[in-house]
């Protein structure tokens, strides 16, 4: 009897916050830094009376976070009313559109495991509003073993985006690129900074098996994932649970589990719910979207990061990984672009930002907003250095002196006693004349052909180019030194 294999069948349901400065319903704001329970009014707070009036601008970001992701906008959306039951809810039920989202139909491409591209189909996002906080007060923040638990109603409300994909995911690695594509390109879009540390990203994920013999295992969905290495984790933990199950002859049952991120394991929460539990928001008209809006929103998209590290790789050479690396972050391949438009070679710019610039910003903890260097100022270095005016090294040098102390090209070279150009010509010759003399036994083995390997010669360069102190070009020391020792 041949040997049971398994298929992942794996779908992600993603939360994103979208980037607005009031609710979805109401003029509260969205500030995340508030003090606990300030930003409320009667409607977030579901009081009697109180009406919802929906937030243009959530829709536009809806919008332009649907398109990101290849989705179509919908003409016509629908709100309805989710009803459940607990703390975190004061109305009783969410605001949450269903049937009828406000865009559909896209996709994110990922790499398989062979390195294929691959489409996983975005079924849709929908626009709803998010429940409130619950703080307890267990050691680690769970409700299990906490004694008192608190509610911030500043969250309810917020504005929000569920991106619903279909289960075309077959592995954790192609979920965690899933949920980093889509991160990155909503983030582009402008439509959510999806800061997974401060909760404005969250996973859901929807994990079965197929059978090599035709069964289907049940599908599982697996919350409280906040990072992409704890959904990466819980994927991985969950295949393995059911893929234990199948093979025992067990059946896997259809529920909700919870991901402990400290324990590496999911735990049962609640059995998955089958009833309907929507009724059509009875307080907000249909969402009608007609194409001149359609087309303004369309306008405000920018050059999505993939076409954006193709267009450095065909236009301006640059390497694959480096093009990837620039284009991750879209103030960074703005600031990369600004410094090619102020004249520095694009393939010695993408060095630069790729090596220094980001250096500076990790060991700094810094984002590109708040790097002080401006790009036109970068240029200008790395046009002296490509001109020969700096070497390497001293480029390198003065980047540092300008970091650190706000200066200008001129002073940093100045305060560094560079000489531009380099040391050359007579002064070059002196100094190589000295170094020579003061190593006679090596001139000695050098010119009896001992030095088979010239590691005797590149001592010496090593001596002359310390002398000059990295100001002298490494090939000129080099012919100098080869044509004083005959």
């Amino acid at each position: 009897m041949a040997e049971l294999t398994f298929t992942p069948v794996i779908g992600i349901e993603i939360h994103i916050r979208l980037k607005t400065d009031t609710k979805i319903f109401c003029s509260c704001s969205t500030n995340p830094e508030s003090e606990p329970n300030t930003n409320i009014c009667p409607v977030c707070m579901g009081l009697p009376g109180s009406l919802p009036r929906l937030n243009h601008t959530v829709v536009e970001k809806g919008m332009l976070a649907g398109l990101a992701l290849n989705c179509t906008v919908q003409p016509k959306s629908l709100f309805f009313r989710k009803s459940y039951f607990y703390p975190d809810l004061p109305k009783g039920y969410q605001i949450s559109q269903c049937d009828l989202p406000v865009v559909a139909n896209g996709y994110i491409e990922v790499h398989d495991a062979e390195g294929n591209l691959k489409k996983i189909r975005v079924n849709h996002l929908h626009l709803e509003e998010d429940a409130a906080a619950m703080h307890h007060s267990a050691s680690d923040g769970r409700l299990e073993g906490a004694s008192t638990s608190y509610v911030d109603y500043n969250r309810a409300g917020m504005p929000l985006g569920e991106i619903v994909s279909e289960p075309d995911i077959s592995s954790s690695a192609e979920a965690v690129e899933y949920a980093m594509n889509l991160q990155r390109r909503v983030r582009y879009a402008g439509a959510s900074d999806a800061d997974l540390d401060k909760g404005m990203m969250r996973f859901d994920a929807n994990v079965s098996l197929k059978c090599s013999d035709g069964r289907w295992g049940r599908k599982v969905e697996v919350k409280n994932m906040n990072s992409f290495r704890a959904l990466e984790r819980a994927i991985e933990f969950e295949i393995k649970r059911q893929k234990k199950i199948l093979l025992s002859g067990g059946e896997i049952l259809q529920e909700t589990r919870h991901w402990n991120d400290a324990k590496g394991i999911t735990s049962p929460s609640r059995v998955k719910e089958f009833y309907r539990k929507f009724i059509v928001e009875p307080d907000l008209p249909p969402l009608m979207v007609n194409q001149e809006w359609i087309d303004k929103v369309t306008a405000m998209m920018p050059e999505m990061p993939d076409v954006r590290a193709n267009r450095y790789v065909n236009d301006w050479g640059l390497p694959r990984e480096v093009a990837e690396v620039l284009t991750d972050d879209k103030a960074l391949a703005d600031y990369f672009e600004a410094c090619v438009k102020a004249g520095a070679n694009p393939v010695r710019a993408a060095h630069w930002v790729r090596t220094e610039v980001l250096r500076v910003m990790n060991e700094r903890g810094q984002k590109i907003a708040d790097f002080a260097m401006k790009p036109e100022v970068l240029a200008g270095l790395v046009v002296r250095v490509d001109e020969g005016k700096l070497s390497t090294t001293q480029g390198k040098e003065v980047f540092d002196y300008m970091v650190a102390n706000d200066a200008s090209i001129d002073d940093a070279v100045k305060a560094l006693g560079i000489t531009e150009g380099g040391v050359a010509g007579n002064a070059l010759n002196d100094i190589i004349t000295s170094v020579i003399a003061a190593n006679p036994d090596v001139l000695e083995e050098i010119r009896s052909g001992r030095d088979k390997k010239g590691k005797k010669l590149k001592f010496l360069q090593g001596l002359v180019m310390k002398e000059t102190k990295g100001q002298a070009k490494p090939q000129e020391v080099a012919e100098a030194i080869a044509e004083a020792v005959k």
